[in-house]
């Protein structure tokens, strides 16, 4: 079943200002965010008129002190030095956990609550303690079912893609795009068996992954990787780094990908060539590999492309969707991407989308070049996606010459 997606029209220069504004405040987000994430809905669901009984107002607040403060201890033990991966499970959890409560205490502890008054229900204390309620609720019923969602094998996504230079020899090639599978604290090394099954089911030409392979070192999570070796495609399996490979020895992970039979696609291209037709398939290194000061290790799109024939149809992958600005400059024809989780838990992609120029599914820049925005194929921290299912993403390549999309 084809799925149709809208093309979007994109102007990137206009996100300059927002992304500068965003760098700025990001300075001071790790001090600010744990604070307003705990308080917030500490206040909002304790100590706004609901005149809890003192135990329940007391020890209510004691939890999110508790939270306030073990949060970051546990993050900081689980992704710093120490790596210790338990830590980490419980720092992420209450990541994702509080923010849905944050979300919901807000919306309902404000919304809800002026509803009741205009429909003229109950006093404020009942008013208040029915939007404390809901809140819990809907945060309870979110997490539940968020768990379900990061924790399940995506679901394939399929859509055809027209490129207006691709030769009809290349009508009907089938490319599947996995990405930010993340293998992490959480063993997911069955699921990413299961994972492997299910692209294999799509008898793809070519394989793609666009980095975030995991959070730790290839080393480290080599157990939950290793199925990506099972991974067949009838012409190659290519992959490209991450931002998070560039947190946990890089070079490791593109030589473990090499060891399982993927091309790691390092400012490089290979050719892919049907029917008298051909295809540059092309990849860069993360825009963050050379700040990384890992040596040989940058974003390099003119080395991607060197040698190619400028008539060709060029296909590129590139981890991070704010790297279009360049494959449009390139003219390139469709770009492949991930990072942004599609906002992971709602309504994070607002935030998301201050940074990247697209948080999911295809959109147009520039006279020529389609970006296609993968919502990634695991879960990044928190083990919850609320609004934005994780995906595995096939898209079948069509040119103006070719037969009908069924």
């Amino acid at each position: 079943m084809t799925e149709t997606s809208d093309i979007r029209s994109a102007d990137s220069a206009a996100q300059g200002e927002p992304r500068g504004r965003l760098q700025r405040l990001m300075r001071y987000i790790p001090l600010v965010a744990p604070v307003l994430l705990w308080a917030v809905p500490c206040w909002v669901l304790l100590h706004t008129g609901q005149r809890w009984p003192l135990p329940v107002t007391l020890i209510g607040t004691t939890l999110f002190v508790l939270g306030l403060i073990g949060m970051p201890l546990a993050m900081a033990w689980g992704h710093g030095r120490r790596q210790q991966d338990r830590a980490a499970i419980v720092g992420d959890t209450l990541l994702g956990s509080i923010w849905v409560l944050f979300t919901w205490s807000v919306l309902l502890g404000v919304l809800l609550r002026l509803a009741l008054t205009v429909a003229g229900v109950g006093d404020g204390q009942g008013r208040a303690r029915i939007a404390t309620w809901a809140a819990l609720g809907v945060a309870a019923v979110l997490l539940a079912w968020g768990y379900v969602e990061a924790r399940r094998v995506p679901r394939v996504r399929r859509l055809d893609v027209r490129l207006p230079r691709l030769g009809a020899g290349l009508d009907g090639t089938r490319v599947v795009l996995i990405t930010d599978t993340h293998y992490g604290p959480l063993d997911r090394a069955r699921w990413s068996a299961r994972v492997c099954e299910r692209v294999n089911s799509l008898e793809a030409d070519l394989v793609c992954h666009t980095g975030d392979i995991a959070d730790g070192t290839a080393e480290r999570r080599r157990a939950q990787a290793a199925p990506l070796g099972t991974v067949q495609a009838t012409r190659a399996r290519l992959y490209v780094t991450g931002n998070h490979e560039y947190y946990s020895e890089a070079q490791g992970w593109v030589d473990l990908m090499d060891e399982l039979g993927w091309e790691p696609l390092r400012n490089r291209h290979l050719l892919l060539e049907r029917g008298g037709d051909s295809l540059v398939v092309a990849g860069v290194d993360d825009v963050t590999a050379e700040s990384s000061g890992l040596a040989g290790h940058r974003a390099h799109l003119a080395g991607a492309l060197d040698g190619t024939d400028p008539d060709l149809p060029v296909l590129l992958l590139a981890h991070q969707p704010k790297f279009i600005d360049r494959a449009a400059a390139h003219g390139i024809d469709l770009q492949l991407s991930g990072h942004t989780h599609g906002g992971q838990i709602w309504p994070f992609h607002y935030l998301v989308r201050l940074d990247q120029p697209a948080v999911a599914g295809l959109s147009r820049h520039g006279a020529r070049t389609l970006l296609y925005t993968s919502r990634g194929t695991g879960f990044w921290g928190p083990p919850f996606r609320v609004f934005a299912p994780s995906e595995i993403t096939l898209l079948v390549l069509r040119s103006p010459q070719g037969s009908t999309p069924s």
